[in-house]
């Protein structure tokens, strides 16, 4: 294999994979907001919530929270931590809520990440 061809490629997934950790709010923000009471939010469909979730976290899935979360959270301002399995579709859900008016919409990540933090603001 070249090295000419692989060195590229592992530059644009290193890129690729900092920008997404970029957008996420820092972990030390998302265990202070979990502490505080912050909704958490599960972005994934019905299904995934289905077979597990995180404690306390509420059902949206990214494709329909334009709908149902101005229906549940009336103030605006109120603390948002999103979450799905990968990361994509937390990102994808807190532009939508930004661009209808939510000032405090967080990004946790993956599932993973979010249990983790969630694990964290316990302890």
């Amino acid at each position: 294999m070249q090295w000419t061809i692989v060195l590229p490629i592992l530059a644009v997934i290193a890129v690729f994979l900092w920008m997404k950790r970029s957008t996420q709010v820092p972990e030390r923000d998302a265990i202070e907001l979990l502490k505080r009471g912050a909704l958490l939010v599960d972005v994934r469909s019905h299904s995934e919530f289905a077979s597990g979730h995180l404690p306390r976290a509420i059902n949206m899935p990214h494709s329909e929270i334009e709908s149902l979360l101005p229906n549940r959270v009336h103030d605006k301002r109120t603390p948002l931590l999103l979450h799905c399995h990968s990361g994509m579709r937390s990102n994808l859900a807190q532009k939508k809520l930004q661009r209808l008016g939510y000032t405090q919409v967080f990004d946790l990540g993956s599932y993973q990440r979010a249990t983790e933090l969630v694990k964290a603001s316990l302890g």
